[in-house]
């Protein structure tokens, strides 16, 4: 696929690019990455073996790839004080809308 249908199309378009794999294990094949130093040397981005010619090797837990634990993160950061005063603010805005009978409120 890469050396028939992507190359070529990315080539016609310019031969100024970098191509980054997603560090799947069939992309990590020796004739890949053999397939890649030749065509691309230097710039390509993947996993690589010491003889590899990548720009820069995939990094093994890239942060875009590790969602739930910046979820996990993110949600373990929430303090009690932070979730009261969220009750509060919804509360005070339950009665802003009471009090203006469900009409539009600018900035609250």
């Amino acid at each position: 696929m890469l050396q028939t249908w992507l190359f070529p199309q990315l080539q016609a378009d310019s031969d100024e690019f970098v191509f980054q794999q997603d560090g799947a294990p069939p992309h990590w094949k020796l004739e890949v990455r053999r397939y890649l130093n030749g065509e691309l040397p230097q710039r390509w981005i993947g996993r690589k073996g010491n003889d590899d010619l990548a720009i820069h090797p995939w990094p093994p837990r890239f942060p875009d790839l590790t969602l739930k634990i910046r979820i996990k993160d993110a949600v373990n950061a929430v303090t009690p004080d932070l979730i009261s005063n969220v009750w509060e603010e919804f509360d005070y805005r339950i009665d802003v809308c009471r009090a203006a009978g469900g009409s539009h409120i600018e900035h609250l």
